[in-house]
């Protein structure tokens, strides 16, 4: 009833607050055996963590996973997996003088609406943070699913504000171009065109030095699905793939496959023709592919064996230094400038954040086929 945990077969339940001393995750499901590090877990928390690079948020945090249960001798036992990350470089002070102030943007005036009472100190358990032990739960389902099928996920930036990156095949985008500058310098925007990733950089430190913030859109693709995963009705891949992308901190829409493109075309031009592929699907069916892949990789909310193709849409920061007009919590106009340290676009560090969401919706369905089908 708390929303605390998200799937089913593979299960996550989070806990933590942005200002308290830890976040845990606790996952169910997780098969024996698999070979789990702490090395491993701290990769994709690196890219998640602030601190990273000039246009991000400058909070000082190392994010190191410390595992607490379910891995024995470097192997997951098969209970419960339990990852804990600690804050370190919290400045609880910061949020002082907003106490009683409601910042445009953010959830402090829906909690107190529904728990008539709130964690201030940076937006508690509603602050982005809460994402670090998602990503360490990300981690996980990724080696489980390439260990199980081969599967690969991948995101990047594909736009911010009105830069938007080329990338004519996605499936083809690979970490090495998301992460590396093509002369080996770091992407810190993280933008597989390096002509946009550098104006997308220009444009974000640009908007920082004013004291405002920009939003854009992450695309996410996931290779090497086999065609079948997903259940009928309410639980579509589809429907879980969107639920998993909003229920990350500042997503404001998720498309597929053509998404909203879909509005002008004909069905002539929409569907996707059939012809003779060379893998079969989750149950063993023969070879099918689709010589194109408007669908995004799901049919009637079941994978079709193609990449799934996902974007989500990220607001802009809603935390600035500028004044903005607001109430406090009596109803009293005001006016409001946030202290902290906040990153001026979001998009770098949610590239991992929605990663481990599409991860883990792929390893739970996989394991729910695995349970009914085989």
């Amino acid at each position: 009833m708390a929303g605390n945990s998200f799937g089913q077969a593979f299960r996550i339940t989070t806990a933590g607050e942005s200002h308290g001393p830890a976040y845990v995750v606790i996952i169910d499901g997780v098969p024996p055996g698999i070979e789990l590090s702490v090395d491993e877990l701290t990769v994709d928390l690196d890219r998640r963590r602030p601190g990273q690079s000039k246009i991000v948020s400058q909070r000082d945090e190392a994010d190191v996973p410390e595992i607490l249960s379910g891995l024995f001798e470097g192997r997951t036992t098969g209970t419960s997996l339990a990852i804990l990350v600690r804050n370190k470089d919290q400045r609880s002070r910061d949020y002082e003088d907003i106490k009683h102030v409601y910042r445009p943007g953010h959830a402090d005036y829906s909690y107190d609406a529904k728990y008539g009472f709130r964690d201030y100190r940076g937006g508690g358990r509603s602050s982005a943070r809460e994402t670090t032990v998602r990503v360490a739960a990300g981690v996980v389902a990724k080696k489980l699913i390439a260990g199980a099928f081969g599967g690969h996920v991948v995101g990047y930036v594909k736009q911010v504000g009105e830069i938007v990156a080329e990338v004519p095949d996605p499936e083809a985008v690979t970490l090495q171009q998301v992460e590396k500058l093509p002369d080996g310098q770091p992407n810190i925007v993280r933008c597989p065109d390096p002509a946009a990733a550098a104006k997308m950089v220009a444009l974000i430190e640009s908007l920082r030095a004013q004291g405002d913030s920009i939003g854009g859109a992450a695309e996410v693709v996931a290779s090497h699905i086999p065609a079948g995963l997903g259940e009928p009705v309410f639980d579509k891949i589809k429907a879980d793939l969107g639920k998993a992308l909003f229920s990350l901190p500042a997503v404001l829409g998720v498309e597929y496959g053509i998404g909203f493109g879909c509005v002008t075309l004909r069905g002539s031009r929409n569907n996707d023709p059939f012809r003779p592929g060379e893998t079969q699907g989750a149950g063993g069916r023969p070879a099918v592919t689709t010589e194109t892949n408007r669908h995004g990789g799901m049919l009637g909310g079941i994978t079709s064996g193609r990449p799934l193709v996902l974007r989500a849409a990220v607001k802009p920061t809603s935390s600035l230094p500028i004044e903005q007009e607001t109430v406090d919590d009596q109803g009293r106009p005001t006016t409001i400038r946030t202290k902290g340290r906040h990153d001026p676009c979001l998009l770098p560090r949610f590239v991992p954040m929605a990663e481990a969401m599409v991860a883990i919706v792929l390893a739970d369905h996989w394991l729910r086929w695995k349970a009914q089908c085989k």
